[in-house]
């Protein structure tokens, strides 16, 4: 721990390599299980504290943990989905806010474009050798039967790496384009880096990876400050590429057409769950039930859809709160001084909030860049006066009184 304490870089690059290099299904049991990167999350923060520029989103932040405690307390919500809101939200949430304020926007931006595009590179060796070596990793079950399971699509196994599933995987390679973007790197070794993401991203057959990556490469090249024009020309050649290269993708989607059909239907069915959402707490015993034509046991196993999942979990105004939270994050992109790769990547994954529940590190990964967004923004707006201590109680550990910072989005 002091060893943690004493290397926060080192801390900040320990935690990005088992985002992506270590399964959900490892971890330890204490209580209940935790996985390697949420264990690793809360050991960071016990250790890594530092000050951070208090914004609008913190006290939304702060507004959902209240209520959700208080939900808890009058049983309005069980203890697994409480505890999955503070570990895998919550917490990453303010790791995002604490890593960046530590040791500073570029290097957790290098470090993440780093670690991905080597994840990126293994998820194409993969595909070429058809052997995925997490899957060798032992874990406790029913967790690693869920998720160790390779996916085929069109007779193609698709790629995963060590996120357990193809979107998770996809996904969060599209969130890590924008780092690499941002990282500032030679527009060649920047070209190489973008590559190989698109080529993972391609090879996990996912349409909302697809989609998302092409959302934020986008966003990133009209938005970012600095991008050299060999830059933004070189990325602009490397989507038409893509264009070329998509018919591939669409081939193996068209080799499993009914497939694909069933699991765009099967998100759109899911709306029928909204009925059984209710302002405060979970919905209750719903997968009993039977709402017109749908028995809505049928979405009992899986609810891919991060919103409808949470809405489900704890109710429309807790979720409401996180939305607000989310919106701060993506507002960060309307000052020039204030974006960052963390509210680019959170913008680009607004279509997948609805198609894909927050498995695997993938939302511990969303969590983090909402959080590092916030902390991004504050930092580029320097307002160095408006600041809390996140410390522990001791000699010299205080809260300064929050002013106008606390208000700005």
């Amino acid at each position: 721990m002091i060893a943690l304490r004493a290397l926060p870089r080192g801390s900040v690059v320990a935690w990005v390599l088992v985002l992506f290099f270590v399964p959900v299904w490892v971890g330890i049991s204490v209580g209940f299980f935790w996985s390697a990167i949420t264990a690793l999350t809360v050991l960071l923060l016990l250790v890594s504290w530092a000050r951070v520029s208090l914004r609008l989103a913190d006290g939304w932040m702060a507004a959902f943990l209240i209520v959700l405690c208080g939900m808890f307390a009058l049983k309005g919500v069980a203890l697994s989905p409480t505890v999955t809101a503070v570990l895998e939200w919550v917490v990453p949430y303010v790791w995002g806010r604490v890593a960046c304020a530590r040791v500073g926007v570029r290097w957790v931006t290098r470090t993440i474009a780093g670690v991905a595009v080597v994840a990126a590179v293994l998820g194409v060796l993969e595909f070429a050798t058809s052997f995925n070596p997490w899957v060798l990793v032992p874990g406790p079950e029913p967790l690693y039967s869920t998720w160790s399971e390779l996916q085929p699509r069109g007779g193609v196994l698709r790629v995963e790496g060590a996120f357990g599933h193809s979107i998770a995987f996809g996904t969060t390679l599209a969130m890590s384009s924008a780092f690499v973007i941002a990282a500032r790197w030679r527009p060649a070794p920047t070209m190489l880096a973008l590559g190989a993401l698109v080529a993972a991203v391609v090879l996990t057959f996912s349409r909302t990876g697809a989609i998302t990556l092409a959302l934020t490469i986008t966003l990133s090249v009209l938005l970012l400050p600095g991008l050299s024009r060999w830059l933004r020309a070189g990325i602009v050649g490397l989507g038409v590429v893509v264009a070329v290269v998509v018919p591939v993708l669409n081939s193996v989607l068209g080799a499993a057409g009914e497939e694909a059909e069933v699991s765009a239907e099967y998100r759109t069915d899911l709306l029928v769950l909204l009925r059984q959402v209710d302002l405060f707490g979970n919905a209750g015993d719903w997968a009993t039930l039977v709402s017109g034509d749908f028995y809505l046991g049928y979405f009992e196993r899986s609810v891919d859809n991060a919103l409808l999942s949470i809405l489900l979990r704890i109710g429309y105004v807790p979720t409401f709160l996180l939305i607000v939270v989310i919106f701060c994050a993506v507002l960060m992109m309307v000052r020039r001084q204030e974006r960052s790769a963390g509210a680019i990547a959170v913008a680009g994954q607004m279509p997948s909030l609805v198609v894909v529940a927050m498995i695997t590190q993938y939302g511990t990964f969303f969590w983090f860049c909402v959080g590092l967004a916030i902390t991004s923004g504050a930092a580029a707006s320097g307002q160095p006066d408006d600041e809390i201590v996140l410390e522990r109680p001791g000699r010299g550990a205080g809260i300064p009184v929050p002013s106008r910072s606390l208000w700005a989005p």
